[in-house]
């Protein structure tokens, strides 16, 4: 793998002129401004007889500005500035038009557009020249690289009370403020890059290069991160290149009238569960495109990284699909796994490493591929960090499958720590996966009905919702604290959103009465979301003082099955998680020196019964306990 890896680097260093200037072909390619006030064309279209630019500057005209053929299937257009302004006003809209090769014209939006609308009364996307005399200019520099990460999952388009499509300004001036006050330093949004179909929950991309106009325009989202940048937090985007949107009039597919542009030809080419397209990652102009493509994103928009979606469908030939993964080498070594796609992630971390090594990879994969992140230079994939995609797993079959007398305690210890510790992990209890239509979020799963009935102060507390508020806090907790280096929660999840996460669809009528977050929810004090929601701040905030995430693995020095008790040791800090449904301790032993309380989900502000004396120190006896010499009692 680093043989190929380097093969291409090498080729990348002797025909392209290095890295650098190969992943600044989004500088070139497409529709780009010249200082003189000309415009420089270029595309590449393998399979096209001939291209032409049309638009609103020709009264589209078809065929008055034709692309010169270059050599490897790739055409370049000059259009001379006119009294040294553009020829191609800000705001034009515009069209590649291809002469396919039976002889058709096909009006296409450029692969590299920055900018795409569409209109109110129509079906498909308009490409618009985005080119304004003023662009937005960054006015602060990006945080510096975190130890500890704390990720909030998040989507613009559905961060408001408010049954609509929601903005950038909205997600700058209300979001970014709440994220900040809740303890979480990164932010990952998804849904960035256009997508078309806006129930696709932004992963069936049509536009690589155009930031969703959706929310607002490109200068929006600038400010959005700007904004995010002052605040210390990190932007991280959710990129989407496993797949392509089938799209052919506003999206990538069939660009040149052929099938085999960008993508596999056949049924190669073709994703049979997600019904999209899938690229050759082994085409040269193809890896030019991915890889300017993430260089774009950061060096435009200020983005900090990336969260790379699908990566196991892009490890192997057979995307994932009726495969089970046990851990067996076998399954991550051999003629299944796809060698073309591992190289261009092993070359996409290796650029970004080399270019911006302030930035994070993390990478969504199921399989557990060995090495995923460890460095290029050791013949691994180069990400700075994976998912722990089991851990939601777990917990949703416990509380599915399992009555709480029956919950393992060993197992869910070895679910939160059976990972290569040289690899760093992302833990999470549920992401938007878990959020979505057709599946529960944890709060559901534990509360289900009575969310609507029963979450109010002036109710009594049912045996239903106690149990659900302490077991969501309790989850949550051990999961951030034993399960990885770094912690996501999606949004809305912090304070046990109800319902699920729906879009607008022919299904459900259009309507978006579940494609937003009810943020008021934890604003009214009468509502007992508030107590999910400041134990989640205040986790976060212990993170931040104490650092566990950044810290060695936690030594578990307890999982009693029968006391349905969990402890364990990390970052100077003792964590003790009574499990039984129904039974407290008194003077029970544990590893310790000394301690004072730092979080108790028992407490008051946390819909909690107080049953614990916060003022109290404790100090251990040279008592052996567990392998430990010292021990206390609690």
């Amino acid at each position: 793998r680093y043989s190929l890896f380097y093969n291409h680097l090498k080729n990348i260093e002797e025909s392209e002129g290095g890295l650098d200037k190969f992943t600044k072909s989004y500088k070139t390619f497409g529709v780009n401004q010249l200082a003189d006030g000309g415009i420089y064309c270029k595309e590449w279209a393998p399979g096209a007889e001939a291209v032409f630019l049309a638009g609103d500057f020709n009264g589209w005209n078809p065929f008055s500005h034709p692309y010169k053929k270059l050599e490897f299937g790739k055409w370049e257009l000059f259009i001379p500035p006119e009294d040294g302004l553009s020829p191609v006003p800000h705001g034009s809209k515009l069209k590649v038009v291809i002469r396919a090769q039976n002889g058709a014209l096909l009006y296409r939006i450029s692969p590299w557009a920055r900018y795409v609308v569409r209109d109110e009364d129509k079906v498909n996307y308009d490409w618009v020249h985005w080119n304004p005399p003023q662009s937005y200019i960054h006015k602060n520099p990006s945080p510096k690289r975190l130890k500890s990460l704390r990720i909030y999952e998040s989507h613009v388009g559905i961060a408001s009370p408010e049954g609509k499509v929601a903005s950038y300004k909205n997600f700058t001036y209300n979001v970014l403020p709440r994220i900040k006050d809740l303890g979480y330093n990164c932010v990952q949004l998804m849904a960035i890059m256009e997508h078309a179909y806006y129930a696709s929950f932004g992963y069936q991309i049509t536009s690589f290069f155009a930031a969703s106009s959706r929310y607002g325009t490109p200068d929006d989202l600038k400010e959005m991160i700007d904004v995010a940048h002052s605040m210390g937090i990190t932007v991280l985007l959710d990129v989407v290149h496993s797949h392509a949107s089938k799209n052919s009039e506003d999206g990538l597919n069939q660009f040149d009238g052929t099938d085999s542009c960008f993508f596999h030809s056949g049924y190669r080419g073709n994703h049979q569960l997600w019904d999209s397209r899938l690229f050759d990652y082994a085409n040269w102009e193809v890896l030019r495109f991915l890889l300017s493509n993430l260089r774009m994103w950061i060096e435009d928009y200020r983005f900090d990284g990336f969260r790379f979606d699908g990566v196991t469908s892009m490890l192997y030939h057979h995307h994932g699909i009726g495969t089970g993964f046990s851990g067996d080498y076998n399954e991550y070594f051999g003629l299944h796994v796809d060698e073309d796609a591992l190289c261009y992630l092993m070359l996409a971390n290796h650029m970004i490493n080399t270019l911006h090594p302030e930035c994070i990879t993390i990478a969504e994969d199921v399989s557990g591929m060995p090495a995923l992140c460890r460095p290029v230079a050791e013949g691994g994939g180069g990400f700075d960090y994976r998912l722990a995609m089991a851990i939601p797993d777990k917990w949703i079959q416990i509380i599915k499958e399992l009555k709480d007398e029956d919950w393992n305690m060993g197992n869910i210890v070895h679910t939160l720590t059976n990972r290569r510790h040289e690899e760093k992990y992302i833990a999470y209890a549920e992401s938007h996966d878990q959020a979505l239509v057709g599946d529960k979020t944890l709060a559901f799963r534990l509360m289900d009905a009575e969310m609507y009935t029963n979450m109010s102060v002036l109710m009594p507390l049912t045996p239903v919702i106690d149990r659900g508020i302490q077991l969501h806090k309790m989850i949550r907790l051990i999961t951030h604290a034993l399960g990885g280096e770094s912690y996501l929660n999606f949004m809305g999840n912090e304070f046990g959103h109800p319902e699920w996460l729906d879009f607008p669809r022919i299904g459900n009528n259009e309507s978006y009465h579940y494609a937003r977050r009810q943020f008021n929810l934890t604003e009214d004090d009468l509502l007992r979301y508030k107590f999910l929601n400041a134990f989640d701040r205040d986790m976060n905030r212990l993170e931040e003082r104490f650092g566990w995430l950044a810290s060695p693995q936690a030594y578990v020095s307890e999982k009693h099955e029968s006391n349905k008790v969990i402890a364990f040791e990390r970052a100077g800090l003792i964590f003790i998680f009574n499990f039984h449904p129904y039974q407290s301790y008194v003077d029970y032993r544990v590893v310790a020196f000394k301690y004072k309380i730092l979080l108790d989900s028992d407490a008051g502000e946390y819909g909690g019964h107080q049953r614990l004396d916060h003022n109290t120190e404790y100090f251990s006896e040279e008592y052996p306990h567990n392998y430990r010499p010292n021990s206390i009692m609690v």
